[in-house]
This record gives C-alpha cells, structure tokens and sequence, in this order.
C-alpha cells in the first residue's frame, strides 16, 4: 500500500513537471502578442488623430470668410456756407465697372466755406486739418497711399471766381497745398460746373434709393427698379433739378449729361441756377427792395413781426449776384420784419421772369426744362428747411402753405422763446427760407398740388447722406482699376484632392483596425 501511493504520487509529479515547460512558453507569446497589438493601436491612433487633423484644417483654412478687400476714398464738398468732409469705401472687386460705394464718415468743417478766405487765403487750407485727422485715423493705415482725394467746390467758389479769378486761384492752391501733407492719394481740386453738381446729386439719390440695378452679397438690400428719380438740390449759392426725362425731347442739348452706371446708360436733363440758392437769393431779394423802394429802411414781410436787423451793405452787395443794385453809399441796411406770407411770395414772384421762353416749354428765365416726370428726392437746404417746419411729410401743399403763414405771422419774440437753441442768424430766415423754396418748387420748376405728393424731402438713405459726393464717388470709380477679387488659400482642385485624401488615410486607418482587431470569420479560417 505505501509503495503503490509513492508510486501515484511520483507519476503525479512528473506529469506536473513534463507541464512547467509548455505552460510557461504560452504565456511569453501571449504578453509578447499584447505588447504588439499596443504598439498597433498607437500606430493606428496617431494616423487616425494626424489625418482627423489635416482633414478639418484643411476644411477651415480654405473656408473661412475671405478678407473684405475694401478700397477707399475722399471727397472735400466746398460749399459756400461750409465744406464737409465724406469719406466712402467700396469692394475692390467692382461690379458692371462702378463700385458698390458706402459712406462710412462725415466730418463738417469749422467755419464757413472756403470762398470766405478770399483776404486770408492761407487759412483755406488750414481750416480743413481736424476733419482730415479725423479721416486720417477712420481708414486703415495701410489703405492710406491708395486712397484717393477729391476737393469739389460748388457755387460760393463758382461765383469768387467771377469776381476774382486770381484769389480764387490763391484759394485753391491754399486748399491743394494743406491736402497734400496727408498721406493719401491727392488727386486734385477743382471747381466743379453747376451741371456737375446737379448730375451728380441725381445720382447719390437714385443709388441710395435702389434704383440702379447693382448688388452686392454683403449688402442686405439688392435693388431691381429701373425707373430713375429726379432730384432736387439747394445750396447757399446755387439750385439744381435734374431727372430723366420721359418723352425724347431735347430743345438744349447743353442741359444735358450722358452717364453710364451699372452696365446701363442714363441720359438726364440737368441745370444749376447760380445766385438762386436760399442765401444769394435772400441778398437778391433784399438788392432789389432797396433799388424798388429808393431806400436803406426796409419793411419785409419775410420775416417774423418785430424782427429788426441792421445788415451790412457789404454783405448784402459784396457778391456778383447782387453787386449790381448798388445805389446808396450806406454802410448798413436797416430791416424791420411785418411777416406776411403771401406779400413775401408776392415779391419773390419777380424773381422769376416766366414771361420769355424761346423753347416749347421752360422753368424760368429763359431755361429749357422738359416735362416734370416720375418722384424727386429733395436734399440739402430743401430738407433741412422743411424739417424745422416739421413739413417733410406732408404732401398736401395747401396744408404746407397755411402752417408757413401762421409760422411767419408769429412774432419774433414767440419765435426766440419757442426755439431758443436755434442760432438767431438761421432761425430768422426760416420765414424767408420756407416761403422762397414753395415758390421756387411751384413758380420756378412748375411743381403743383396734383404732384406735390411726388417730392420726398431727405436726409440720409441706407446711411449716407444726400449730396452729389457720393454721386462723384461713384463715377469715379469707374477710372478706378478694378482688382481681383480675394481667393481662397488653395485652388479648387487641390482642396478636392487634399480632402480626398485625407478622408482615404482616415478610412484606411479603420479598415485596418477593424481587420486587426476583430477579424472576421471567414479570415479566422484562412489563417487557420
């Protein structure tokens, strides 16, 4: 018995033994199999993150919002009372050859316009340096050589320059001289025609009412009108209409311009009446009471009851438009307001001869106008006189007329009180003002009730003001050349191509895993 148990356990002992040997040569090739699928899994995690990566930054390097290459530009309105100072941009990729032009600043300059500095020219020129800092920091500084400078001067230097031509000149060279220290693209300055001015506004009016058919994808308004509106301009110094005619009569070929905005041609009567702007048109009237009355001591109905100025002789004949009716060697007018609205339009009647007209039809004296057609955007001294009179939207003209007479019988004294932030020099000549713009609209264009409701009185559309700048602007663009447009990083082709790769590495990348690590059966039994 206690032999065959050693014997049990001897036999016992070696099988364990015959054992050890295999057992243990199965767990190194299991740790050494674990240790390659890591080493694997690494591999194939580093190529799946590397191409996961490549793949979205290609992906959001090439399609990410392009660079706005914007362009910009300066135009200088020299105007008789003052200069404003406009600044504009556009996309350097320009469409149908005109720029798709926005303001972005508007800078009034201190103190009156540039005509003013005829005995002191050199401060022309320095009365403009704050605004043009002010443009100086608005553009980017990198914009600043290829930037383009405008002065235009309207109808305050159109009239020194027949008085003087030589200080005009002076004035000018001041204005040229203070210009060219900025670090911008000087392009000259110039006293632009009446006719300029008038075609121009036209143009800032029809674009910022849509109704020219440019677009643009990063503007959020596309226009699709093709029917133009007339526009009507009041300066200091000068008036304009201008409008597209409907029928093809063309009496004076001279009140016309011919533009081509957009891809399309316009063809518009335009004319500019120097001396009839609100201001020369009130030194006009007064001229021709003084000479009617034999007298320094006006009574005026155009202004408010109890209004009582003494106003120089040198103001009042110092300009072409009135140098003429010089009669008194006084030094002052002496004024007395009576404020009675239809006597003042009464004599404002007269300045407008509608009795000789060598056409088929006028506007007055002696100027060829076609039939009034279509809406008219008013701006300019036309608005703000309306606005004051809070009339810019009413579009019945007998309700116009009767809230300017009770505005005009106030006395000047109610009219101090109830307006005592307005500066006395402009608010005594709302009266005047608002009466003179009626009887120009009516007695001069030829307005009446029936298409009265066709002026629109405006400030700003779409954020830019109304003036013939922006027009100017946008015909300049047209010599302008045009740049290409921004493009992405890389070409259409190599985009395609880079992503189909990288997709391809990130597919093979799986695939492999898949086949390593879970193989399928039917491999299973190959490899078996």
């Amino acid at each position: 018995m206690h032999n065959k148990g050693l014997g049990i356990t001897v036999l016992q002992e070696f099988k364990w033994t015959k054992k050890m040997p295999l057992d243990t040569s199965l767990g190194k090739g299991s740790k050494q199999k674990i240790s390659w699928s890591k080493k694997v899994l690494i591999i194939l995690g580093f190529l799946f993150v590397l191409g996961a990566v490549a793949l979205i930054t290609v992906a959001v390097v090439q399609n990410k919002p392009l660079p706005k290459n914007m362009k910009y530009g300066i135009v200088l309105d020299a105007g008789s009372s003052h200069t404003s100072v406009y600044v504009y941009n556009w996309p350097a990729e320009k469409e149908n050859d005109t720029g798709v032009v926005q303001q972005v600043e508007v800078c009034k300059v201190d103190g009156p316009g540039i005509s003013s500095y005829s005995k002191d020219v050199e401060k022309a020129g320095l009365s403009l340096q704050d605004c043009m800092n002010t443009a100086k920091q608005v553009i980017p500084k990198k914009e600043h050589r290829d930037t383009p400078v405008y002065l235009g001067a309207t109808a305050g230097m159109r009239l020194l320059s027949l008085d003087n031509n030589k200080i005009a000149d002076k004035v000018l060279l001041s204005v040229e001289k203070s210009l060219r220290l900025y670090p911008f693209d000087f392009q000259g300055c110039r006293i632009i025609t009446g006719q300029e001015e008038g075609a121009y506004g036209w143009i800032s009016i029809n674009y910022m009412l849509g109704n020219f058919k440019q677009s643009s994808s990063w503007m959020p308004f596309q226009q699709t009108s093709t029917e133009t509106s007339g526009a009507l301009d009041l300066g200091g110094a000068s008036t304009q209409i201008t409008f597209e005619p409907t029928d093809s009569i063309n009496e004076s070929p001279e009140n016309f311009m011919l533009f081509r905005l957009y891809g399309k041609t316009y063809n518009v009567y335009t004319h500019s009446f120097l001396c009839y702007g609100k201001d020369q048109a009130l030194r006009l009237r007064l001229a021709n009471d003084v000479k009617n009355a034999g007298s320094t001591n006006l009574q005026n109905p155009c202004f408010n009851p109890g209004y009582v100025k003494n106003m120089s002789a040198v103001d009042l004949y110092g300009s072409p438009c009135t140098a003429k009716y010089k009669l008194f060697s006084s030094s002052f007018i002496l004024i007395t307001g009576t404020g009675d609205y239809h006597q003042c339009q009464q004599n404002l009647q007269d300045m407008f001869n509608k009795t000789e007209c060598p056409y088929s039809r006028c506007s007055f004296n002696r100027i060829f106008q076609p039939e009034l057609s279509g809406n008219f955007g008013a701006f300019s001294a036309f608005y703000f006189v309306m606005n004051f009179l809070n009339l810019t939207s009413e579009k019945d003209l007998s309700k116009v007329k009767e809230t300017l007479k009770e505005f005009c019988s106030e006395s000047w004294q109610q009219v101090k009180e109830k307006f005592p932030d307005i500066k006395e020099k402009y608010l005594s000549e709302y009266c005047f003002s608002g009466t003179y713009i009626l009887t120009l609209l009516e007695m001069g264009y030829g307005f009446t009730s029936e298409n009265w409701g066709n002026i629109n009185f405006l400030r700003k559309i779409k954020g830019s003001d109304a003036a013939w700048t922006l027009g100017y602007m946008l015909n300049l663009t047209n010599m302008i050349p045009a740049e290409l447009p921004s493009s992405p990083p890389l070409s259409h082709a190599s985009y395609v191509g880079l992503m189909v790769l990288f997709s391809f590495l990130l597919a093979s990348v799986v695939f492999i895993g898949w086949l390593y690590f879970w193989k399928p059966r039917c491999l299973q039994k190959g490899i078996i």
